[in-house]
């Protein structure tokens, strides 16, 4: 069971991979789900642009889309993100694009733990599973 970083036509951002799927796992295990095959896809605006049309239809960018693959308690999924939409959403945001890339890397986990952003409320849920999850996070 393993957690993959790849790229589609874009540079590696420079996560430290040991520690992000160490942080990862600490993370699955708050809410009592172990690590299956997670792919993560680093890929460009237009890149997630394609995925979104071409799966869900979806005609516009994103920063993050997770394909949900889980089975009982054991989470597996492919999650592309959009290194531009993470760029963009740091300024936006004023944050620093490291902390707005981790949150965007653990928001696919939290969505294979169950946890929705969709509905009435989830958004604020979400956010605070976000937070929860960088705060366990050591530098």
């Amino acid at each position: 069971m393993a957690i993959s970083y790849q790229t589609d036509g874009i540079k590696m951002p420079a996560i430290k991979k040991r520690e992000t799927t160490a942080w990862i796992k600490q993370v699955a295990a708050t809410y009592e789900k172990k690590i299956g095959e997670i792919a993560y896809i680093f890929c460009s605006d237009e890149k997630i642009l394609e995925v979104n049309r071409e799966y869900l239809q979806h005609d516009y960018y994103t920063d993050i889309i997770t394909f949900d693959y889980c089975e009982g308690n054991i989470i597996s999924g492919d999650i592309f993100i959009s290194l531009d939409t993470v760029k963009s959403n740091s300024e936006q945001f004023n944050t620093a694009y490291d902390e707005e890339l981790h949150r965007t890397i653990i928001h696919g986990i939290l969505h294979l733990c169950g946890i929705d952003d969709k509905g009435e409320g989830e958004r604020e849920i979400m956010e605070a599973a976000e937070n929860k999850a960088l705060a366990l996070k050591s530098n």
